[in-house]
């Protein structure tokens, strides 16, 4: 980075900094298209298990829910309806992420959407130290104490992987 370069703060990042809740920032190279978890994992140098993405989640008009969970995992959408009180729950389509949340596919962060939904953080979070997730743009992750998150967005711990 240069030595003027600022980091642009996104929502996620201002939400921190208002509520002074600790964490670190860590920038990776987006060029060559590769931004998949896992391979982000590899170019943040962090171990896979620490890496957590954000997806979005309706049971029907109006009602959404956030689930973070580790990269290489898949949700098991019967868990998180459960988790959430719900008969069903279908992931949201990707041309509603952006209207719905404020974050494009491959930036969306648990911290800063547009509303704060019901969220759930894997159950496996709480066995590390930190974990890793988006910052709210592609290329840019923050690295957080699982329950300094939980706290910030009001999330719940549950099995729902």
């Amino acid at each position: 980075m240069a030595k003027n370069a600022k980091v642009q703060k996104t929502n996620a990042v201002r939400l921190l900094d208002q509520k002074k809740v600790p964490y670190s920032l860590t920038e990776y190279e987006i060029t060559d298209g590769q931004v998949d978890g896992i391979t982000v994992a590899g170019k943040i140098g962090q171990p896979v298990e620490s890496v957590y993405k954000t997806l979005m989640s309706t049971a029907g008009k109006g009602k959404f829910y956030v689930f973070v969970i580790p990269v290489a995992a898949e949700l098991n959408l019967k868990a998180a309806a459960k988790a959430v009180g719900e008969k069903k729950i279908e992931m949201l389509p990707v041309k509603d992420l952006f209207p719905t949340t404020g974050y494009i596919r491959g930036g969306c962060s648990p911290l800063g959407m547009k509303k704060l939904f019901p969220t759930f953080i894997d159950e496996s979070a709480k066995t590390i130290d930190h974990i890793f997730v988006s910052a709210g743009k592609i290329g840019m992750q923050i690295c957080i104490q699982p329950a300094d998150l939980a706290k910030i967005i009001n999330a719940k711990f549950a099995a729902i992987i």
